[in-house]
């Protein structure tokens, strides 16, 4: 009977949640004098936003540091923090019913009354914490793509910029360069220039959504150079120089570590194995001859 009302639960959940968004789609419809408006159709995420908004809604400060979150992991589906947090809701909502079907399925030796409310609880609070977890997995990897690509790209920027070209020509040429982070981030930084806001502006609010310390340092002697009308050029020769010797010192860093690292692998793995293999027959005649 439990499996039954549950099925029944989720069936009137889905009748419903299709009955509001009808609701929703007939009254776009209804406010564009009954003709469908031929702009981009609504995302089910944001489909999802407008449903949840009685719940989904944050606290100001909540809010803007989570949009700083999602700005750092680069807008990904272009989520707002209302969004974001709508897809956690019902995520944590959806593995609820699934744990609430493993709790009844796979009791554990426990009562079917005290196994699903478990199951459905802690896939609820899983399903709650993964976005979250995913969001700082995605903001770790852009850092990581910024970081690796930025020496690099500090070169292009210092021949593009020795040659005779103008810094946005040499921020142009990065975007068309680089299709990763890095990129994107350059691509925001032009794109604000074109709709008129200041060049070191859009730099620095650049480097503060990054959160690279090296890119932060860069548009700093950039803004530095601006200000005090030092030739950029050699700066970024400078810069550029100061990048490779730390990306070099990082990695001379971490292949000394290779060394104490692989201790912990080889008492675990290597050496059991080996004793095995020598003191193994040995020890068959030991036991041999003492019978």
């Amino acid at each position: 009977m439990l499996q039954v009302a549950i099925a029944s639960g989720v069936i009137c959940a889905v009748i419903v949640s299709a009955y509001f968004i009808a609701i929703d789609q007939y009254r776009a419809t209804a406010a564009n004098g009954g003709v469908v408006a031929g702009g981009p159709r609504p995302t089910f995420v944001k489909q999802l936003e407008s449903l949840l908004r009685p719940v989904s809604r944050l606290p100001a400060r909540t809010a803007a540091q989570l949009r700083h979150k999602l700005s750092q992991a680069g807008n990904p589906g272009s989520l707002s923090p209302a969004g974001f947090q709508a897809l956690r809701y019902s995520l944590a909502a959806l593995l609820a019913i699934v744990g609430l079907g493993l709790g009844l399925l796979f009791p554990l030796s426990l009562p079917d009354f005290l196994a699903a409310p478990l199951f459905g609880a802690v896939f609820a609070a899983l399903g709650y914490v993964a976005p979250a977890l995913w969001l700082e997995q995605r903001i770790s990897q852009r850092r990581h793509q910024i970081q690796r690509s930025l020496a690099e790209a500090t070169d292009l920027l210092t021949l593009v910029v020795e040659s005779g070209m103008s810094l946005d020509e040499g921020l142009l040429s990065i975007t068309e360069r680089f299709h990763n982070a890095l990129g994107d981030e350059i691509g925001k930084v032009l794109r604000e220039i074109r709709l008129g806001r200041p060049r070191m502006a859009a730099l620095e609010h650049m480097a503060d959504t990054a959160g690279v310390a090296d890119l932060h340092h860069l548009v700093e002697s950039i803004v530095q150079s601006d200000q005090m009308g030092v030739p950029i050029a050699r700066l970024l020769r400078v810069q550029a120089t100061e990048m490779r010797r730390r990306l070099r010192q990082g990695a001379q860093e971490r292949a000394a570590q290779a060394s104490s690292r692989m201790v912990f692998p080889m008492v675990g793995c290597i050496f059991p194995v080996l004793w095995v293999v020598l003191l193994g027959p040995a020890i068959i005649q030991v036991l041999k001859s003492l019978k």
